[in-house]
C-alpha cells in the first residue's frame, strides 16, 4: 500500500531481497517520492554462499543515516532473515549482548531459524565508522 507508506512518512525503501522491484512498483515510490535501493543480498545458506559484509555494512550506513523525518523502511522477501541479520548486526552495534541480539532474532524467526545467519551476527565486525555513527544517532534521538 503505497499511501500508507506515504502516510508513514517513509523516505526511502532498502529492498534486501534477491530480487528487484517491478518497473511499476518503481514507478510509484518515484511518484511518492520515496527513494528505492536493492541490495540483493545473499541468504546465508550452505555451502560456502553468504551474504556479503560490505553490502550488509551499506545496509547499517542507511539505517543509521535515517532520522525521525526521514524514516527508513528496511525490508527482504519475508522479512525474516536477511532483514533479522541486518537487525542482528544494528543490536550488536548498539551494544547489546549476543543472547539478547539472538533471542530478537528467534522471536521474529520463529521456526525458521538459521544458525548461519546468527554465526554471521557473531562474527560481523562493526568498522570504527559504524561506531561513529551510531553514536552521532544516539546522540540525535
Amino acid at each position: 500500500n503505497f499511501q500508507f507508506l506515504r502516510k508513514l512518512g517513509i523516505a526511502q525503501v532498502v529492498n534486501l531481497s534477491e530480487h528487484e522491484y517491478p518497473p511499476e512498483t518503481l514507478e510509484h515510490f518515484r511518484v511518492l517520492g520515496i527513494k528505492s535501493v536493492s541490495l540483493m543480498v545473499k541468504g546465508n545458506k550452505e555451502p560456502f554462499q553468504g551474504s556479503d559484509e560490505e553490502v550488509i555494512s551499506l545496509a547499517l550506513h542507511m539505517v543509521l543515516d535515517a532520522t525521525p523525518d526521514r524514516p527508513l523502511l528496511l525490508h527482504c522477501t519475508k522479512g525474516t532473515h536477511r532483514t533479522g541479520c541486518v537487525v542482528g548486526c544494528l543490536r550488536k552495534l548498539e551494544g547489546w549482548s549476543l543472547a539478547t541480539v539472538f533471542d530478537e532474532y528467534r522471536r521474529y524467526a520463529g521456526t525458521k531459524v538459521h544458525l548461519l545467519d546468527q554465526q554471521f551476527i557473531e562474527f560481523f565486525a562493526p568498522t570504527a565508522e559504524h561506531r561513529e555513527k551510531e553514536l552521532k544517532t544516539r546522540r540525535n534521538r
